[in-house]
């Protein structure tokens, strides 16, 4: 199966999942990550799970996917391809571990099978990433997991009062 090996699976979102995103959404701690300024409401979640499920990922631009355990079904995190340009073949890609089951290497094998998904199935020629320089363990997974740090964005992000560089990591599709 394309995206599931021994110790994960990802899967496409559902209905059932709004809690989770509801309370990983919410979580302030990990707006600094993104992009969030505000809370989510279930409501708009509902909404986001539905368009999801029917909408095509080229008209939508994006994908999510929940990472499981394939163990037990267990749902500890979600993967994101967004900014889908068809055209140019590449795709932003961003990854979220719930604090629980971090440290276990389920981060560094849900991008090796977006990668070989995205590479291998949608065809795409590269996936970036942006990522805070303060992020060092988001730093470490994407290096490890085969991406090079193409350049630093300066003073990319505010933080407070002030603002921070964020680094751009490319892997171009060598399948």
């Amino acid at each position: 199966m394309l995206l599931k090996n021994s110790q994960i699976l990802l899967r496409a979102v559902e209905p059932e999942d709004l809690d989770m995103l509801y309370r990983w959404e919410n979580s302030t701690a990990l707006w600094v990550h993104g992009n969030t300024l505000a809370p989510y409401s279930k409501l708009v979640l509902r909404q986001y799970i539905n368009d999801a499920l029917e909408m095509d990922i080229f008209q939508s631009r994006q994908l999510r996917l929940m990472i499981d355990l394939t163990e037990d079904a267990t749902t500890v995190g979600t993967i994101d391809l967004y900014d889908i340009d068809a055209h140019n073949r590449r795709a932003g890609i961003g990854i979220l571990i719930d604090e629980a089951y971090r440290k276990r290497g389920l981060a560094s094998e849900a991008l090796q099978l977006m990668q070989e998904y995205a590479f291998g199935f949608l065809y795409l020629h590269q996936l970036y990433a942006y990522i805070s320089v303060s992020n060092v363990n988001s730093i470490g997974l994407f290096r490890k997991s085969g991406y090079k740090e193409v350049g630093i964005l300066k003073d990319w992000v505010q933080r407070g009062d002030s603002f921070e560089d964020v680094q751009l990591s490319q892997l171009l599709n060598q399948i």
